[in-house]
């Protein structure tokens, strides 16, 4: 199974990059604390109040954009398979 944090799909900087977090560490959805460092895959996925989430995987990267998310450390390159839909575990 893949980890997964939650992220919001309104935040991507490009249509295969989202941003991701400020901090070093993010919280997955078991409640577990995730130790972000570049190269590591990853999931995230959101609760669109449907009956699937959206997900995407794909690695992290630290963010070099100088715009307006150069506040946020990391981002999440994702991978060919695109942000998707997933049925939602119980």
């Amino acid at each position: 199974m893949t980890t997964r944090v939650y992220v919001d799909f309104n935040e991507l900087l490009a249509p295969d990059v989202i941003l991701l977090s400020q901090s070093d560490t993010r919280v997955d959805r078991d409640g577990h604390t995730v130790k972000l460092v570049e190269g590591m895959e990853l999931g995230v996925y959101s609760d669109d109040n449907e009956p699937d989430d959206i997900v995407a995987d794909g690695v992290v990267w630290r963010n070099t954009d100088t715009g307006w998310s150069a506040h946020v450390k990391w981002v999440l390159k994702i991978d060919a398979r695109g942000i998707r839909y997933e049925p939602k575990t119980a």
